[in-house]
């Protein structure tokens, strides 16, 4: 059985964006195909800390509402010359030139991790997928190497940002965009400066944007400067704390509007937990960067919502296998449902889920909770995919909630997904699955 679907037409984004997963230290794109991409850190659930870090995503839409999940692009696993251990896969930045996309990120190259941060880079001819490492740019470090920004200006010349520790550094990129010409510089006349680097243009003036270091709830703040590499010139704070402990965002212009990307702890309660919000930026008539109102709303559409299509295969519920305490049941709507998630080591298989060619499935989870947050730990041909996030619908009844993810299938109808339960009371009336690469 098939369908054809895509999100509802949403009256605004809300906040948080993506509430499937935990994301964090959104990078935000507009790439010449016109939509906008997010490059963000995950938060892997359950959550140790910034150590577990891992597994990159990106995120696209075509009107800043109704967001598709592409998928995870990077892992540790596939850094031949990273940090044994894994983990650690902190903010990223992506980056378009000559008709290649280069993905920067900070990960460490040895067990003492502290002391070993490179800069790694993967590319890619294709925005959200395809990305294959390249190794790290040579001759960086010597402080708190973290936080990768890269800005391509309108002369095609690219220069990159990092820094942690109080201390932020900009240099230009040779053409090949894997390393640095000549070398790395202080960047002066910022103030307070903790981590969060990010730097855009507009009308001619640059401007870095950066985490400062007020305890345990850092707000954004921002200098400017007529040149990529400064000296700049401090401007003041434009976000306040989002309840976070922590901040890191970027700022990007989509068809005409300028947004703030950032995240909080909204749906997790938890630091280490964070997801990504947007709002609106508003400038001053002097350039100034005006205060950012967070919201629970978000941003509206920007233009109509997207015409594209997606074919689901259902399964239904009625034909998955239960154990550990799940079973099936029948509601007096007729319904079919798996429940029982509520109990440790319950789950449900989905088995013979067709991938075709094989490469990116969207996978939607229905289901109904009157929980406010449970989850469901998903499993995919054996490897893990962490938990998930199943928001309350209101009642054990109401099976409107949809879990969003993105995961590679295998060739043909060999697929196996498995949802565990034993985090809250949830019911899972069927999967949905939709080929994103044919």
């Amino acid at each position: 059985m098939n369908r054809k679907d895509r999100q509802a037409d949403k009256l605004s984004s809300r906040n948080p964006i993506i509430n499937t997963i935990y994301t964090a230290d959104p990078s935000a794109h507009v790439w010449e195909d016109g939509r906008v991409y997010i490059y963000a850190s995950h938060d892997m659930d359950p959550a140790r800390g910034c150590d577990l870090m891992d597994r990159y995503h990106v995120f696209s839409s075509a009107d800043m509402v109704n967001w598709q999940d592409e998928g995870e692009i990077l892992r540790s696993e596939d850094v031949s010359w990273g940090r044994p251990e894994g983990g650690f896969m902190w903010a990223p930045d992506c980056a378009y030139k000559n008709g290649t996309y280069y993905f920067y990120y900070p990960h460490p190259s040895g067990s003492a991790w502290n002391d070993t941060w490179k800069i790694g880079v993967a590319t890619s001819k294709k925005p959200a997928s395809g990305f294959v490492d390249q190794g790290y740019v040579p001759g960086l470090g010597g402080f708190a190497l973290i936080d990768p920004c890269v800005l391509v200006d309108e002369d095609n010349r690219a220069y990159m940002y990092y820094g942690g520790g109080s201390r932020c550094e900009g240099g230009e990129l040779n053409d090949d965009m894997l390393s640095i010409k000549g070398g790395m510089l202080e960047m002066e006349g910022l103030e307070d400066f903790h981590e969060a680097a990010w730097v855009f243009k507009r009308e001619g003036l640059y401007y870095l944007t950066y985490a400062d270091n007020l305890e345990g709830n850092n707000r954004m703040r921002y200098a400017t400067s007529d040149k990529p590499l400064g000296p700049w010139t401090y401007r003041g704070i434009f976000l306040e704390p989002t309840g976070c402990s922590t901040t890191h965002g970027s700022v990007a212009e989509f068809k005409g509007q300028w947004y703030l990307f950032y995240h909080n702890q909204e749906i997790s309660g938890e630091g280490n937990l964070r997801s990504v919000c947007i709002d609106y930026l508003h400038f001053n008539e002097d350039g100034t960067i005006q205060t950012v109102v967070q919201t629970k709303e978000g941003v509206l559409p920007a233009g109509d919502a997207p015409s594209e299509t997606l074919d689901f295969q259902i399964y239904e519920a009625a034909a998955c296998s239960t154990g550990g305490g799940a079973s099936l049941e029948v509601d007096e709507q007729g319904n079919r449902f798996v429940s029982g998630l509520q109990n440790a080591g319950s789950y449900c298989e989905f088995e013979h889920i067709a991938g075709e060619e094989g490469g990116r499935a969207a996978l939607l989870i229905q289901y109904a909770t009157e929980d406010r947050l449970a989850k469901l730990h998903l499993t995919v041909n054996g490897s893990d995919y962490s938990l998930l996030n199943a928001l309350s619908t209101g009642s054990l009844s109401e099976f409107s909630g949809e879990a969003r993810i993105t995961v590679p299938l295998e060739q043909g109808d060999r697929n196996t997904i498995r949802l565990s339960g034993g985090n809250g009371e949830v019911r899972v009336v069927r999967l949905l699955v939709g080929l994103l690469d044919s």
